[in-house]
């Protein structure tokens, strides 16, 4: 969890964007992203989806970004 994380926190710096701005974008409160950034939230599928799509990015790269 805490490699897909970094891999999340290095995409959203390299978009740009803010930890609380991007969680307003895609309907999640900022501490809960925040605590996936840090790995600290136990990701389901569906969650993981709903970043990468914020992101602009499928699944599989940020899986490819965090060396799984």
């Amino acid at each position: 969890m805490q490699r897909i994380g970094r891999a999340l926190r290095t995409r959203r710096k390299h978009a740009g964007r803010s930890q609380e701005s991007f969680a307003a974008q895609i309907g999640m409160h900022r501490t809960y992203y925040s605590a996936i950034e840090r790995g600290e939230k136990n990701l389901q599928i569906d969650t993981l989806q709903r970043v990468c799509a914020g992101l602009g990015v499928q699944m599989w790269e940020v899986l490819k970004d965090a060396d799984l």
